[in-house]
């Protein structure tokens, strides 16, 4: 059962969120949040495997509280979904160096929202449609390092180098596979010591370094990543 809780500052949103949980036999709705103040207690409360995370709110706003959440050994293990929109970029971009898991657009719909809920609470993954796709990567081109020297790449193999790459394109597990002509288990391995190598939280994570270190040139590949 994965449980979830969502912070949203329109109470219809939340309404409709909860109900859209409710209905799910694997989903377990575990409470709901207006502030990001709100938000961090909650997380410290429920212990929510995910969070449905809005941006803008009263108190505290949706980067912080993702910041605050993630880097609380407390809750830590909560991942963060943000609910964004198009016009939403610099806080959306803020919100994933700050630990967010993945981003949604809020007019999503109602199936897709369930599934990133599950890919998100599997921790295999950033859920990126192309327009995620689009969007990181204009933040990654507009918005400065501010969370200190980048990582070292130096301790990585030349193959660990071109699956990091893979991943800031966007590709799959399975589509690195097949671009670097290894096995899909090869592939996810991978993708696992990338995480420890480089202490990333998931995915999204590396997607950040790759820009952030110039191994994938700003403005050009797309980042976001998949299953």
């Amino acid at each position: 059962m994965i449980r979830v809780a969502v912070v949203d500052d329109h109470p219809l949103v939340r309404v409709g969120f909860g109900v859209l949980i409710r209905s799910c036999e694997d989903l377990e709705f575990v409470g709901e949040a207006a502030t990001g103040t709100g938000a961090v207690e909650l997380a410290r409360l429920e212990h929510p495997d995910v969070m449905l995370m809005d941006v803008r709110m009263p108190e505290l706003n949706g980067i912080d509280a993702t910041r605050r959440i993630t880097t609380d050994p407390a809750t830590a293990s909560t991942r963060v979904l943000v609910l964004t929109t198009f016009d939403l970029d610099e806080y959306a971009y803020g919100a994933l160096r700050a630990g967010a898991s993945g981003f949604l657009l809020k007019d999503t719909a109602p199936e897709e929202l369930l599934d990133a809920i599950r890919v998100i609470a599997g921790g295999d993954s950033l859920l990126a449609p192309t327009t995620t796709r689009r969007l990181i990567a204009e933040f990654v081109r507009r918005v400065p390092a501010d969370n200190g020297p980048p990582p070292d790449l130096a301790q990585l193999t030349d193959r660990e180098t071109e699956v990091l790459v893979a991943v800031a394109r966007g590709s799959s597990n399975v589509e690195i596979a097949a671009e670097l002509f290894m096995s899909y288990a090869t592939a996810k391995t991978h993708v696992s010591r990338l995480l420890t190598k480089l202490d990333a939280r998931d995915r999204a994570q590396l997607v950040v370094i790759a820009y952030e270190t110039g191994l994938v040139q700003r403005g050009g590949n797309r980042p976001g990543t998949g299953g």
